[in-house]
Protein backbone atom coordinates (compact mmCIF):
# COMPACT_ATOMS: atom_id res chain seq x y z
CA UNK A 1 0.00 0.00 0.00
CA UNK A 2 1.57 3.22 -1.30
CA UNK A 3 1.54 5.60 2.36
CA UNK A 4 4.02 8.51 1.35
CA UNK A 5 3.66 11.09 -1.03
CA UNK A 6 5.73 14.33 -2.35
CA UNK A 7 5.33 17.59 -1.62
CA UNK A 8 6.82 21.11 -1.05
CA UNK A 9 8.49 22.41 2.48
CA UNK A 10 7.39 25.65 2.18
CA UNK A 11 6.16 28.71 -0.34
CA UNK A 12 9.04 29.25 -2.97
CA UNK A 13 8.58 31.69 -6.16
CA UNK A 14 10.29 31.88 -9.70
CA UNK A 15 10.77 33.57 -12.91
CA UNK A 16 10.47 32.95 -16.19
CA UNK A 17 10.75 35.70 -19.10
CA UNK A 18 9.93 35.75 -22.83
CA UNK A 19 9.95 38.56 -25.46
CA UNK A 20 9.07 41.13 -22.53
CA UNK A 21 6.27 39.32 -20.65
CA UNK A 22 7.22 38.23 -16.86
CA UNK A 23 6.30 35.09 -15.48
CA UNK A 24 6.32 35.24 -11.82
CA UNK A 25 5.77 31.76 -10.08
CA UNK A 26 4.48 30.99 -6.70
CA UNK A 27 4.69 27.68 -5.16
CA UNK A 28 2.40 26.56 -2.20
CA UNK A 29 2.17 23.46 0.27
CA UNK A 30 -1.47 23.07 0.63
CA UNK A 31 -3.89 20.66 2.20
CA UNK A 32 -7.82 21.99 0.81
CA UNK A 33 -9.23 23.72 -1.89
CA UNK A 34 -10.50 26.51 0.61
CA UNK A 35 -6.68 27.40 0.81
CA UNK A 36 -6.54 27.83 -3.19
CA UNK A 37 -8.96 30.40 -3.63
CA UNK A 38 -8.04 32.30 -0.75
CA UNK A 39 -4.47 32.52 -2.02
CA UNK A 40 -5.44 33.13 -5.77
CA UNK A 41 -7.35 35.98 -4.55
CA UNK A 42 -4.64 37.18 -2.23
CA UNK A 43 -2.62 37.25 -5.40
CA UNK A 44 -4.70 39.11 -7.43
CA UNK A 45 -5.03 42.28 -5.14
CA UNK A 46 -1.12 41.85 -4.71
CA UNK A 47 -0.72 41.66 -8.93
CA UNK A 48 -3.76 43.51 -9.56
CA UNK A 49 -2.05 45.20 -12.56
CA UNK A 50 -1.35 41.75 -14.26
CA UNK A 51 -3.34 40.39 -17.11
CA UNK A 52 -3.68 36.79 -15.87
CA UNK A 53 -3.44 34.46 -12.92
CA UNK A 54 -3.33 31.03 -14.40
CA UNK A 55 -3.25 28.38 -11.82
CA UNK A 56 -3.07 24.09 -11.26
CA UNK A 57 -3.18 22.51 -8.08
CA UNK A 58 -3.25 18.77 -6.95
CA UNK A 59 -4.17 17.22 -3.67
CA UNK A 60 -4.50 14.08 -1.61
CA UNK A 61 -2.15 11.38 -1.57
CA UNK A 62 -3.84 9.06 -4.01
CA UNK A 63 -3.63 12.24 -6.63
CA UNK A 64 -7.02 12.22 -7.62
CA UNK A 65 -8.40 15.75 -6.76
CA UNK A 66 -6.93 18.15 -9.59
CA UNK A 67 -7.43 21.22 -11.39
CA UNK A 68 -5.72 23.23 -14.43
CA UNK A 69 -7.06 27.57 -15.00
CA UNK A 70 -6.36 29.32 -17.68
CA UNK A 71 -7.68 32.44 -16.36
CA UNK A 72 -8.23 34.08 -19.97
CA UNK A 73 -5.40 32.74 -21.44
CA UNK A 74 -5.94 30.26 -24.97
CA UNK A 75 -7.51 26.71 -23.55
CA UNK A 76 -4.92 24.71 -22.29
CA UNK A 77 -2.18 27.02 -22.73
CA UNK A 78 -1.48 27.62 -19.32
CA UNK A 79 -3.07 25.78 -16.81
CA UNK A 80 -2.07 22.24 -18.36
CA UNK A 81 1.90 23.02 -18.47
CA UNK A 82 1.82 24.14 -14.93
CA UNK A 83 -0.28 20.93 -13.87
CA UNK A 84 2.07 18.96 -16.18
CA UNK A 85 5.38 19.79 -14.20
CA UNK A 86 3.38 19.36 -10.83
CA UNK A 87 2.48 15.97 -12.54
CA UNK A 88 6.04 15.28 -13.85
CA UNK A 89 7.41 16.01 -10.47
CA UNK A 90 5.00 13.13 -8.77
CA UNK A 91 3.69 16.09 -6.45
CA UNK A 92 0.34 16.51 -4.39
CA UNK A 93 -0.74 18.84 -1.76
CA UNK A 94 0.71 21.86 -3.93
CA UNK A 95 -0.83 24.56 -5.46
CA UNK A 96 1.31 26.78 -8.31
CA UNK A 97 -0.39 30.31 -9.80
CA UNK A 98 1.68 32.16 -12.50
CA UNK A 99 1.31 35.62 -12.63
CA UNK A 100 2.29 36.96 -16.00
CA UNK A 101 2.80 40.38 -16.88
CA UNK A 102 2.35 40.91 -20.66
CA UNK A 103 5.20 42.73 -22.58
CA UNK A 104 3.39 43.83 -25.89
CA UNK A 105 4.66 41.00 -27.92
CA UNK A 106 1.97 37.86 -28.43
CA UNK A 107 3.91 34.78 -27.91
CA UNK A 108 1.36 32.19 -30.01
CA UNK A 109 -0.15 28.93 -28.50
CA UNK A 110 2.82 26.97 -28.55
CA UNK A 111 5.33 30.48 -26.46
CA UNK A 112 2.29 30.45 -24.04
CA UNK A 113 2.25 26.67 -23.63
CA UNK A 114 6.24 26.60 -23.22
CA UNK A 115 6.56 29.71 -20.91
CA UNK A 116 3.95 28.63 -18.38
CA UNK A 117 5.56 25.00 -18.43
CA UNK A 118 9.19 26.92 -17.80
CA UNK A 119 7.64 29.09 -15.25
CA UNK A 120 6.35 26.21 -13.08
CA UNK A 121 9.40 24.36 -13.59
CA UNK A 122 11.57 27.37 -12.93
CA UNK A 123 9.44 27.30 -9.06
CA UNK A 124 9.82 23.84 -8.77
CA UNK A 125 13.63 23.89 -8.58
CA UNK A 126 13.76 26.61 -6.30
CA UNK A 127 11.40 24.07 -3.75
CA UNK A 128 12.67 21.87 -1.20
CA UNK A 129 11.14 18.68 -2.12
CA UNK A 130 9.94 16.29 1.02
CA UNK A 131 7.88 13.17 1.25
CA UNK A 132 5.42 12.82 3.89
CA UNK A 133 3.78 9.94 5.43
CA UNK A 134 0.29 9.35 4.87
CA UNK A 135 -1.40 8.28 8.50
CA UNK A 136 -4.93 8.15 10.01
CA UNK A 137 -5.71 10.09 12.85
CA UNK A 138 -8.00 8.76 15.32
CA UNK A 139 -9.02 8.00 19.53
CA UNK A 140 -8.63 4.86 21.43
CA UNK A 141 -11.19 4.65 24.30
CA UNK A 142 -10.87 1.96 26.76
CA UNK A 143 -11.24 1.57 30.74
CA UNK A 144 -8.77 2.49 33.17
CA UNK A 145 -8.63 -1.22 33.81
CA UNK A 146 -6.91 -1.99 30.65
CA UNK A 147 -4.21 0.44 30.68
CA UNK A 148 -1.12 -1.47 31.44
CA UNK A 149 -2.52 -3.01 27.65
CA UNK A 150 -3.31 -0.12 25.94
CA UNK A 151 0.07 1.53 27.10
CA UNK A 152 2.30 -1.09 25.71
CA UNK A 153 0.44 -1.35 22.07
CA UNK A 154 1.60 2.14 22.24
CA UNK A 155 4.84 1.61 23.82
CA UNK A 156 5.79 -1.12 21.02
CA UNK A 157 4.55 0.41 18.45
CA UNK A 158 5.70 3.94 19.31
CA UNK A 159 2.72 5.93 18.73
CA UNK A 160 2.18 9.19 19.54
CA UNK A 161 -0.04 10.48 22.02
CA UNK A 162 -1.39 14.41 20.84
CA UNK A 163 -4.06 14.29 23.12
CA UNK A 164 -5.17 12.02 26.49
CA UNK A 165 -7.50 11.98 29.41
CA UNK A 166 -7.39 9.68 31.81
CA UNK A 167 -10.48 8.67 34.11
CA UNK A 168 -12.78 5.72 34.12
CA UNK A 169 -13.04 6.07 30.72
CA UNK A 170 -9.62 6.90 28.86
CA UNK A 171 -8.88 8.52 25.89
CA UNK A 172 -5.86 8.69 23.91
CA UNK A 173 -5.98 10.25 20.37
CA UNK A 174 -2.61 9.65 17.80
CA UNK A 175 -2.02 9.09 14.44
CA UNK A 176 -1.11 5.52 12.80
CA UNK A 177 0.76 5.21 9.41
CA UNK A 178 -1.37 4.06 6.55
CA UNK A 179 0.51 0.89 5.60
CA UNK A 180 0.59 -0.30 9.44
CA UNK A 181 -3.13 0.60 10.21
CA UNK A 182 -4.82 -2.95 10.49
CA UNK A 183 -1.70 -4.12 12.12
CA UNK A 184 -1.98 -2.40 15.09
CA UNK A 185 -5.85 -2.20 14.47
CA UNK A 186 -5.95 -5.67 15.47
CA UNK A 187 -3.47 -5.55 18.50
CA UNK A 188 -5.55 -2.77 19.57
CA UNK A 189 -9.25 -5.12 18.77
CA UNK A 190 -7.73 -7.67 21.26
CA UNK A 191 -8.16 -5.42 24.28
CA UNK A 192 -11.49 -5.74 26.03
CA UNK A 193 -13.61 -2.95 26.03
CA UNK A 194 -11.82 -0.76 23.50
CA UNK A 195 -13.11 1.28 20.82
CA UNK A 196 -11.23 3.18 17.90
CA UNK A 197 -12.97 6.06 16.42
CA UNK A 198 -11.62 7.52 13.36
CA UNK A 199 -11.18 11.29 12.73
Amino acid sequence: MEDTFKTISKPVQGLFKDKGSKFISYAYPIESEDEVRNIVQILKKEHHSARHHCYAWRLGYEKLLFRANDDGEPSSTAGKPILGQIQSYDLTNILIVVVRYFGGTLLGVSGLINAYRNAAQDVLNQAEIVEKLVEKQLYIEFDYGVMNEVMKIFKDEKLPQNESQFDLKCQIKTQIRLGELNRIEEAFIKVEGLTIKYI
